[in-house]
């Protein structure tokens, strides 16, 4: 078997003596380069306007990405993302990009695969990649004309279709696992674990699955309404290598949903918050050194294996939570009684 095939076992064997790390945010650390449309379009022949179609620059721009990517391994990230959260025919039809779907998830993987690869090189340690898969700009749960509630912009059958191309142009790129992300509709990951589960299955070697759900309020509910014990029940039959929560709030609020999760879940939890809550100017202000402080309570009461950050951080913001974790133990996967565990829009446990 080669490392490559091998990395469920080698990223289980890690997750058991420390919590790993894993990367910030793309769309910050891309900002900052101050980027124009030229950069973004480069030779490409597109008829609309591409700033801010960040995906893109894994075409146009590689050097960027190859650099963000260095950033977060060199701040102690044992794990990084591809830069692919929108890279879906979906998402990229408002930039008229569909046709480059393929391409793009190819290249985004073999970016980070090359980083990873070098890291490694470096120091011997074994580093990761997640091909990042985002939720789309549509939900199969809700309509968005509220004269119409049972109005979809979209099926589910088209919707996996999507997210099948993503996945087996990632796992061509040579991602170790598909990290199906800020989950806000619970309808629409269950059709992006169906796809990836075929796409693994196509390409002949294990290429496990990682779940982040989305928080949408305080309620602790998603967008569809499910909280995270029911969104764990309705997509636990996928055995997911991670399941947790990202996005939507910073490290202090998050803590009770990562609470309830870590308590009866038989897999790693894994978490990456934004830098705290925006500003009046959109902007994240959490400094690295409160972000780690804030996650530390985490480690403190055993709740994840898995920590990282998502809109606001950057690689400083990776290194001080590296840092932080430094010689912490992680948490420890609990033996979950066997029982039939349901959801609708709240988790059912059915008694014996």
């Amino acid at each position: 078997m080669s490392q490559r095939e091998d990395a469920e076992t080698a990223f289980r064997a890690r997750a058991a003596e420390s919590i790993l790390v894993f990367d910030g945010a793309y769309g910050t650390s891309i900002q900052k380069y101050g980027l124009g449309e030229e950069d973004y379009k480069g030779d490409l022949d597109l008829d609309l306007d591409q700033k801010g179609n960040n995906d893109l620059l894994c075409l146009t721009r590689p050097d960027v990405i190859r650099e963000v990517h260095k950033a977060y391994l060199d701040a102690g990230a044992d794990m990084i993302e591809t830069n692919t959260f929108s890279s879906t025919k979906l998402a990229m039809a408002d930039y008229g990009c569909e046709h480059l779907v393929r391409d793009l998830n190819i290249a985004a993987a073999h970016l980070a695969r090359e980083a990873a690869d070098a890291a490694e090189a470096q120091d011997g340690k074994r580093r990761f990649v997640a091909g990042s898969i985002g939720p789309t700009n549509k939900t199969l749960s809700i309509s968005p004309d509220v004269n119409d509630p049972g109005f979809r912009e979209i099926d589910f059958d088209t919707l996996k279709d999507n997210y099948r191309e993503q996945c087996d142009a990632l796992i061509e790129g040579g991602v170790d696992f598909l990290l199906i992300e800020t989950c806000f509709d619970t309808l629409n990951a269950k059709a992006a674990g169906l796809a990836a589960r075929e796409a693994e299955a196509a390409s002949g070697r294990r290429v496990p699955v990682m779940l982040s759900f989305t928080i949408t309020d305080m309620s602790g509910r998603n967008l569809s309404g499910h909280t995270i014990m029911a969104f764990w029940y309705t997509l636990r039959h996928l055995k997911p290598l991670t399941v947790g929560a990202n996005c939507a709030f910073g490290a202090d609020k998050m803590r009770p949903y990562l609470a309830e999760l870590a308590k009866d879940t038989d897999t790693l939890v894994m978490a990456f918050p934004n830098a705290g809550l925006p500003n009046e100017l959109g902007q994240y202000d959490e400094l690295p050194e409160k972000t780690a402080e804030l996650i530390s309570v985490w480690s403190d009461e055993g709740l994840v294996n898995v920590v990282g950050g998502c809109c606001g951080t950057t690689p400083g913001h990776i290194a001080a939570i590296a840092k932080m974790l430094a010689g912490r133990k992680p948490r420890k996967i609990p033996e979950v009684e066997c029982k039939t565990r349901l959801s609708g829009l709240e988790p059912f446990v059915m008694a014996a």
